[in-house]
């Protein structure tokens, strides 16, 4: 097919290497715009752009501009912004969302799955309409949220599947089946953009939720003033660990490593 590939982040990359790999002919990539990272303010390019470079694709960062392509289909993977209605009008678009829909539609799926102790998850290929992560739904995959599964491990597994799930789809006359999404039913659940205050680590609560916060990723505490990351804990009996921290400015490390030499006095305590 003649397609229209919309994604940013680095889990974007997998479907789109799979559906060139597949021979579909992707016409167009559709990526933000390269973006200051790190230190210096230097402007680096998304990880989509990069791959859609590699590949010798065409990319843009004006989704208006789709229109004037001649376009089967538009594949949608964590793109990051909404697509408005002209676009809507002139192809079909379909999308791949890391949740079980409706439950957990948004910007951060994966995440509030985790942090509302979810026992699975998935990947639902949908068509994409106006709404947020409303339209019809093709076909899903359900995975499993274990007792240690980090947010890392759990975007690896959904794209896996996600991918299998979209070339297969794909792989069929686009007539047969575009026009016969499934209205999605049950109860509709919300993943609002984590905001980095949330993943403060507040030592009052119970300690299963805060491992929980740990393996989302991003997970951080302070320690005399300072902000400490937590990177990697254990649980066991009731009681959460540290096994990896990053103190600020300095390089990840053991946890053993950083308490041998901060000394912490018998009264300090986290947060």
């Amino acid at each position: 097919m003649r397609l229209a590939y919309l994604g940013t982040p680095e889990i974007s990359v997998p479907p789109l290497r799979a559906l060139a790999e597949a021979g579909h002919d992707v016409v167009v990539v559709v990526t933000n715009p390269d973006r200051r990272r790190g230190r210096g303010g230097r402007t680096a390019p998304s990880p989509v752009k990069v791959a859609a470079t590699e590949l010798g694709l065409r990319v843009i960062h004006d989704p208006a501009a789709l229109t004037e392509h001649d376009i089967e289909l538009g594949v949608v993977v964590a793109y990051g912004r909404l697509i408005k209605q002209p676009v809507l009008d002139a192809f079909p678009l379909v999308n791949l969302h890391f949740s079980l829909l409706p439950r957990w539609r948004g910007a951060a799926p994966v995440e509030r799955a985790l942090l509302a102790g979810d026992d699975e998850t998935g990947v639902c290929l949908m068509r994409l309409e106006a709404g947020l992560d409303t339209g019809g739904v093709f076909e899903c995959a359900r995975v499993p949220i274990g007792p240690t599964t980090t947010a890392s491990e759990l975007r690896l597994t959904l794209i896996t599947e996600g991918v299998e799930l979209l070339v297969r789809q794909l792989g069929r006359p686009l007539a047969g089946w575009i026009d016969d999404a499934t209205p999605q039913t049950g109860t509709t659940t919300y993943a609002d953009k984590i905001d980095p205050a949330e993943l403060e680590i507040d030592w009052s609560r119970s300690q299963a939720e805060n491992d929980r916060l740990v393996r989302v990723g991003g997970a951080w505490t302070t320690f005399r003033g300072a902000r400490l990351k937590i990177l990697e804990a254990e649980l066991a009996d009731g009681t959460l660990r540290p096994v990896t921290v990053q103190p600020a400015g300095k390089s990840p490390m053991s946890f053993d490593a950083w308490r041998n030499g901060a000394q912490p006095r018998p009264d300090e305590l986290f947060g």
